[in-house]
């Protein structure tokens, strides 16, 4: 696993799961001509079995598969938290099967024989929304050592406050004085580290505070 993960520190790394070893070869060949680290798993378990844990990627993924098929290798991979957009391949697709992959979040769905350019250009989506998806998952992860820093109290504040609650509604529910209020504030929001009202507010939307 670690020479697995060491193997893939790179920005842009793309993974193959066809069954058909000829178009994995071929796949392969092509992404690495045009710059990208590529490798490539005869299935769905085989991938699971290695998971991408750094650096950005993205999965060009065959349809139809023995074992796992590639909407059931889709949702292990939303199950597991990866962040790792999905390019579907397919041969014989039906709108069914789109749809629920679409609706997975998948990037694109091509049918085989892939043209060479479509299949690039829908790999560089996909990296694209990997970049952007990582880079939103540290942001609430930033966000959410913030918040876990703060008092049990300093919570409750930062809760009603960004509720659209005056410090003297939050003080009347809390049962403490305005005065008080205020300073757990000032505290949120240094601790936060937010600058304004907006700010606290797009901080607790992030974190899904109610």
């Amino acid at each position: 696993m670690a020479s697995f993960i060491r193997k893939y520190r790179v920005q842009k790394t793309v993974f193959v799961v066809d069954d058909d070893a000829s178009i994995r070869k071929g796949l392969v060949r092509l992404l690495r001509s045009a710059g990208y680290a590529a490798d490539a798993f005869e299935s769905a378990e085989a991938f699971l079995q290695n998971p991408p844990l750094e650096g950005h990627a993205c999965v060009v993924l065959d349809m139809s598969m023995p074992g796992l098929n590639g909407l059931e290798l889709q949702e292990a991979i939303t199950a597991r938290g990866w962040v790792i957009p999905i390019v579907f391949l397919t041969g014989r697709g039906t709108i069914p099967a789109t749809v629920r992959a679409m609706k997975g979040g998948a990037v694109d769905f091509l049918t085989k024989p892939v043209d060479e350019e479509d299949l690039l250009a829908a790999v560089e989506r996909a990296l694209d929304r990997a970049r952007a998806e990582q880079r939103e998952q540290n942001e609430i992860h930033a966000l959410r050592k913030r918040f876990d820093s703060l008092t049990a109290r300093e919570k409750e504040v930062m809760a009603l406050v960004a509720a659209g609650q005056l410090n003297k509604q939050v003080a009347g529910k809390l049962g403490a004085a305005e005065k008080t209020i205020k300073v757990h504030r000032g505290r949120v929001m240094e601790k936060m580290q937010v600058a304004s009202f907006a700010d606290l507010v797009r901080a607790a939307v992030r974190l899904g505070l109610p």
